[in-house]
C-alpha cells in the first residue's frame, strides 16, 4: 500500500472555459515514477508519483496544447523526469530546470539544447535556499547568452527585499504564483503593492498561477481572482498562467483542476487578454515555435 500523499485529484471536472488553440500550461511538475526517477535524498517531501501520463491526460481533457514543466525540489537537481516528459511530446513541452547556484557552462549548454528555457531558484521557508545575490549576478548574463531566463519562487515578505537585485539583473526574470501573496490581506497589502512596483520594470514577468494557494476560501477561490486579474490588466504582455499540477505542498486536500481552469475567464475577462495569457505570451517567453 502506497502511504505517500497523492497531491492531485484523479478525476477532475472538465472546465467550462473555452481555451484558445495553442493554449499553454506554463507551470506544472512531474513526480517519478520513483522506480525510474528516484526522489532526492536531501528533500524531506516525498509525495506519491505524479507521472507524465497523468499530466498529459489532464491537458488533453482540458484543451492544453503546450506546456512548461518546472523541475520540482522532489527530484532536486536531477532533471531527468522533466527531460523524459519533454521527449514524449517534443516541441510542445519544454522545461525549467533546478540547478546549483553556479552551474557550469557545459551544464547550461546541455540544458538549453534539451529544451530548458530557464532556471528556477526557491526563496521559501519550506524549500532549500536559492542562489545568493552575487551568485545571481554572475549567473544572469550566462542565462541571457543562452536565451534562458531566471524564475524566482519567493515568499511575499521577500518581494521588497529582493526587488532591487531582480531589477538590475541583465536577464528576464519570472516571478512565480503572484508572489505567493495572501489574498485575505487585500489588494492594498504591502507585498502585493511591492509586486506591482517590481513588475513595472520591463525585464520582469509574472505567473498568475496559484490562486488556490493565495486564497483563504474554499473553491472557487474568489478572493484570489482580483490579484491575478489586476496583474493581467496592468501587465498583459508579460503574464503567463499555469495549473501548478500536481500541487506540491498544498495545505489541504488537492484542488480540482477543473475549478482552476474555470477561473481563467475571470482572470483574463476578454478574448484578447485570454489569447495573450495562454498563447501569445508563452510563445514569446518560451519560444515554443523554435522546437
Amino acid at each position: 500500500m502506497n502511504e505517500r500523499p497523492v497531491t492531485w485529484k484523479r478525476d477532475p471536472q472538465t472546465t467550462q472555459a473555452h481555451l484558445p488553440s495553442g493554449a499553454a500550461d506554463c507551470h506544472c511538475h512531474v513526480f517519478g515514477p520513483r522506480d525510474r526517477f528516484p526522489y532526492s535524498k536531501t528533500n524531506s517531501y516525498k509525495p506519491a508519483d505524479a507521472p507524465k501520463e497523468a499530466l498529459f491526460a489532464l491537458h488533453d481533457q482540458m484543451g492544453i496544447d503546450r506546456c512548461m514543466i518546472v523541475q520540482s525540489a522532489v527530484h532536486g537537481h536531477d532533471n531527468a523526469a522533466v527531460i523524459d516528459a519533454m521527449q514524449a511530446r517534443p516541441g510542445r513541452y519544454l522545461g525549467i530546470a533546478l540547478t546549483p547556484p553556479d552551474p557550469g557552462d557545459a551544464t547550461l549548454d546541455t540544458l538549453a539544447l534539451q529544451g530548458f528555457r530557464g532556471v528556477r531558484f526557491n526563496y521559501m521557508a519550506h524549500l532549500a535556499p536559492g542562489a545568493g545575490p552575487e551568485e545571481l549576478r554572475a549567473l544572469a548574463p550566462r542565462l541571457a547568452e543562452r536565451e534562458m531566463h531566471l524564475q524566482v519562487h519567493m515568499a511575499p515578505d521577500l518581494i521588497e527585499t529582493l526587488s532591487p537585485l531582480l531589477i538590475e539583473l541583465p536577464v528576464t526574470v519570472v516571478v512565480d504564483h503572484i508572489g505567493r501573496v495572501d489574498a485575505s490581506l487585500g489588494l492594498a497589502q504591502p507585498a502585493f503593492q511591492a509586486l506591482l512596483r517590481l513588475l513595472d520594470h520591463k525585464n520582469l514577468w509574472c505567473k498568475v498561477s496559484g490562486c488556490e494557494r493565495a486564497s483563504r476560501q474554499e473553491p472557487p477561490y474568489a478572493d484570489a481572482v482580483p490579484f491575478a486579474r489586476a496583474v493581467v490588466e496592468r501587465f498583459g504582455d508579460r503574464v503567463v498562467w499555469g495549473t501548478d499540477w500536481p500541487h506540491p505542498n498544498y495545505r489541504t486536500v488537492p484542488p480540482d483542476d477543473g475549478d482552476l481552469f474555470d477561473l481563467l475567464p475571470q482572470i483574463a475577462p476578454n478574448a484578447a487578454a485570454l489569447q495573450a495569457l495562454l498563447v501569445d505570451n508563452p510563445t514569446r517567453l518560451y519560444r515554443f515555435e523554435e522546437n
